[in-house]
C-alpha cells in the first residue's frame, strides 16, 4: 500500500450478514471515490445460537496491529455481540494517535455519527396518522436496555402525544431487534380490547417476524393491518409485502466518516464535523402505499432461487474441502487445495495466509513453536495479478498487509485464524469488486485453522515416534531413564510450570565400586548399582524424576519440593543402606555420597546448572569422608 496514499482501517465484526454486507459495500464505494486504502479488521462474533468460544482467539490480534499505520479508523460496536469484545477494542482504539469515528455509539473520546432516529420514526408516524388517517396504532419496541431503542419508544410517545393519542398507542410490546419474538407480538396485538390498525416496529426484522406471523393468524398486511419497521434492511425489500421502512443512508454514513478522517490528516480538526445523516422514509407494500408489482416479485423469486441454488454447490465445495484439507501433510499442500477450491466465498485478487513465528523462527504450525514474537511469515501465499513482491521472509506488526505495487486503491479484510484455544495468525484478502465475502469464506478460515492445529499435532507425534525410534531412554541394567530419558523428561516437567515453585536436584554417586569390581568381580558391581538404583526408585515417590546417568553416578529432579521432603528422601537411603549391609555376606560395606540444591525456578531455569551444583557438593562430601576409597 504505497503511492503515499492515506489509509483508513475500519473495526467490526459479524460483517458477513445480510445487513452489515451492505455497509461494506458503500464503504468500498466511498473509498473508491475519494482514493484511500482501507483495512478492515473483522471478527466471526458469535457462532451459531450461543458458542461465544472465538472471543479470546479472535481479541489476541489486537496486541499486534500497529495503529500508527493508519491516518484514522472506523468503529462500528454494533456487531461486537459476544460479552467484552467491544470493550477490548475500544481500549485498543482509544491508544490511536490518528482520529477514530464511531459510526453506532457514541464512544468518549471519539467522533460519532449522529443519527437522527427520531426524526426518521417521525416520519413513519406522521405518514400514518395524515396520510393513512390511522389513529389506533401499536408499537414493536426493541429490548429496552438498547440505546436505539430507547430513542424510538421515546419518539413514538412524544409523536402520539402530540397528537392527543395515548403515548402508548393501542399497546407496547417489548421485542428483541432480532426474528424471534414475532409469534408473541402478533398474539398480543390481536388480543388487545382495541386491535391496531397499524404497527411501528423499531426495526424490520421485527417487522418482518410480526408480518410473517400475522399472515400464519390469517391477518393481510396491509389490507387487515399496516406494519412499518425501520433501517431499510436488504430482507425487509425482499419479504412480500415489501416492508415500509426507514433507511439510515448508509452510503452517507461511510462516506461523511472516511471523508471527515481525510480532512483531518490533510487540514486538521474542523470547527463543526459534518456527520449528521439524516433518515429517508421507504414507503412501500406493507403499509398500502405501493401494490405489489408482479414482475419484481418474479425477479426477487427468480434471484433468490439462484442464491439457493448458490449456497447447495457452495455447501458441497465446503464438505470437500474438508476431506481434503484432512489429507493435507503441510502448508504447502493446504495452500494448494485453497488455491484450488477457494471458488464459493467470492471472487479475490489477492490472499494472504499469515502465522505467527517464535523469537527462533518456528512457525506456529510447528511443534517447536514456544510462543509468537510479534512476528509473521506467509503460509499461504495468492497472488492472482502479481501485484505483492515475492513472498516477504518476515513481516512484522507495521506491515501487517503486504506491500502492492499497483497503483490503485485497496480494501483489504483481515481476521484471525485460530483453533483450539490458539491463535496461529491472521488472514488478508483482497475481493474484485466492492463486495465482501459471503459466511463460506468464515468456513475457510475455520478450516485452515484446524489444518494448521492438525498439522502442529502430527509434527509433534511425528517429532516424537523419530525420537522413540532412533534411541532408547530406558537404561538396561537398572530399568531406570538413561540419561537422554532424564534430560527429557526433567526438561519437559519444567518447561510445563506456570509459575515460581521450589524444585531440588540429587545427585548420588556409589562408594567404593571400584574395589567391589576389583575385588569381588563385575557382576557384583553391577549388583550392588542395581541395589542403589532400587534404593532410589523405592525412594522416589513424590514426584521425582530420578535417571542412572552414569555407571554409578544418578541424577534426581524433583518438582514442588521442600527441605522436609528432602531430608526424608536421604533418611529413607540411610535406612536402605543399613538394611544391604546387614544382610550382605561379603566383606565390604555398601554406602553412597550425594550433593542437593533447594531453588525456586520458573519454566526458564536450568536443571543443567541446579546439577553442576549439585554435583560439586557430592564430591565434596566425598572428598571429605575418613579413608575414602573410589
Amino acid at each position: 500500500m504505497g503511492n503515499n496514499r492515506k489509509r483508513i482501517a475500519i473495526f467490526g465484526s459479524g460483517l458477513t450478514s445480510r445487513y452489515k454486507r451492505s455497509y461494506c459495500r458503500a464503504y468500498s464505494t466511498a473509498a473508491e471515490k475519494l482514493d484511500i486504502d482501507l483495512v478492515v479488521f473483522n471478527t466471526y462474533g458469535m457462532i451459531g445460537r450461543g458458542n461465544a468460544l472465538t472471543d479470546d482467539f479472535e481479541s489476541e490480534i489486537l496486541n499486534y496491529i500497529d495503529l500508527s499505520q493508519f491516518d484514522g479508523i472506523v468503529y462500528d460496536s454494533e456487531g461486537y455481540n459476544v460479552d467484552g469484545m467491544a470493550d477490548k477494542v475500544e481500549i485498543k482504539l482509544k491508544s490511536a494517535k490518528c482520529p477514530v469515528v464511531s459510526i453506532s455509539s457514541k464512544v468518549d473520546g471519539f467522533y460519532s455519527i449522529d443519527f437522527d432516529d427520531a426524526g426518521g420514526l417521525r416520519m413513519m408516524i406522521d405518514h400514518f396518522i395524515k396520510d393513512h388517517h390511522f389513529t389506533k396504532i401499536g408499537f414493536m419496541s426493541g429490548n429496552l436496555d438498547h440505546p436505539d431503542a430507547v430513542t424510538r419508544l421515546e419518539e413514538f410517545r412524544s409523536v402520539m402525544k402530540e397528537y392527543g393519542m395515548p403515548e402508548d398507542g393501542v399497546g407496547m410490546f417489548e421485542g428483541d431487534f432480532w426474528f424471534n419474538k414475532g409469534t408473541e407480538a402478533a398474539h398480543y396485538f390481536l388480543s388487545l380490547a382495541e386491535r391496531p390498525e397499524a404497527v411501528v416496529c423499531a426495526n424490520d426484522y421485527m417487522a418482518i417476524a410480526l408480518t410473517n406471523a400475522f399472515r400464519k393468524r390469517g391477518i393481510n398486511v396491509p389490507k387487515d393491518i399496516a406494519v412499518s419497521g425501520y433501517d431499510g434492511s436488504v430482507e425487509g425489500k425482499e419479504l412480500l409485502p415489501h416492508i415500509t421502512s426507514v433507511t439510515r443512508e448508509r452510503s452517507e454514513i461511510a462516506y461523511k466518516a472516511l471523508k471527515l478522517l481525510v480532512d483531518i490528516a490533510d487540514n486538521g480538526v474542523p470547527d463543526k464535523p459534518d456527520l449528521r445523516v439524516t433518515p429517508k422514509p421507504i414507503y412501500t407494500q406493507s403499509c398500502g402505499c405501493e401494490p405489489l408489482d408482479y414482475d419484481h416479485v418474479l425477479e426477487t423469486v427468480a434471484r433468490l432461487h439462484d442464491e439457493k441454488r448458490y449456497m447447495s454447490f457452495a455447501v458441497f465445495d465446503s464438505e470437500s474441502v474438508m476431506l481434503q484439507l484432512n489429507r493435507v501433510k503441510s502448508v504447502r499442500g493446504m495452500e494448494a487445495v485453497f488455491e484450488k477450491n477457494s471458488i464459493n466465498f467470492g471472487k479475490y485478487l489477492s490472499f494472504f495466509l499469515m502465522v505467527h513465528v517464535d523469537s527462533k523462527g518456528a512457525p506456529a504450525y510447528s511443534s517447536d513453536f514456544t510462543g509468537p514474537s510479534g512476528n509473521f511469515i506467509p503460509a499461504v501465499w495468492i497472488d492472482k495479478n502479481k501485484e505483492y513482491a515475492d513472498s516477504p521472509h518476515c513481516a512484522d506488526t507495521s506491515r501487517l498487509i503486504p506491500e502492492s505495487s499497483s497503483d490503485r486503491n485497496h480494501v483489504y479484510y483481515v481476521m484471525t485464524v485460530h483453533c483450539a484455544g490458539k491463535m496461529f495468525g491472521y488472514s488478508v484478502v483482497e475481493m474484485t469488486g466492492k463486495d465482501i465475502f459471503d459466511e463460506f469464506y468464515n468456513v475457510w478460515m475455520l478450516n485452515l485453522g484446524m489444518t494448521l492445529n492438525s498439522l502442529q499435532m502430527n509434527d509433534h507425534v511425528n517429532k516424537l515416534i523419530g525420537k522413540l525410534e532412533g534411541l532408547s531412554i530406558t537404561d538396561g541394567l537398572t530399568g531406570m531413564l538413561n540419561r537422554r530419558g532424564f534430560d527429557n523428561k526433567s526438561r519437559e516437567a519444567i518447561a510445563d510450570f506456570h509459575e515460581r515453585i521450589t524444585v531440588c536436584t540429587l545427585v548420588i554417586d556409589m562408594d567404593g565400586l571400584k574395589r567391589i569390581n576389583d575385588e569381588y568381580g563385575h557382576s557384583e558391581g553391577d549388583r550392588a548399582i542395581k541395589a542403589l538404583a532400587d534404593m532410589i526408585i523405592r525412594c522416589c515417590d513424590s514426584g521425582e524424576i530420578a535417571g542412572r546417568v552414569g555407571g554409578d553416578e544418578f541424577y534426581i529432579f524433583a518438582p514442588d519440593y521442600s527441605e522436609i521432603r528432602l531430608n526424608r528422601f536421604i533418611e529413607r537411603m540411610k535406612g536402605y543402606t543399613e538394611e544391604y549391609n546387614m544382610a550382605n555376606t561379603l566383606d565390604y560395606k555398601f554406602d553412597f555420597s550425594y550433593g542437593s540444591f533447594l531453588t525456586e525456578t520458573d519454566s526458564y531455569g536450568s536443571i543443567e546448572e541446579f546439577l553442576k551444583i549439585s554435583d560439586a557438593r557430592m564430591y565434596e562430601q566425598k572428598m571429605s569422608k575418613p579413608g575414602r576409597r573410589r
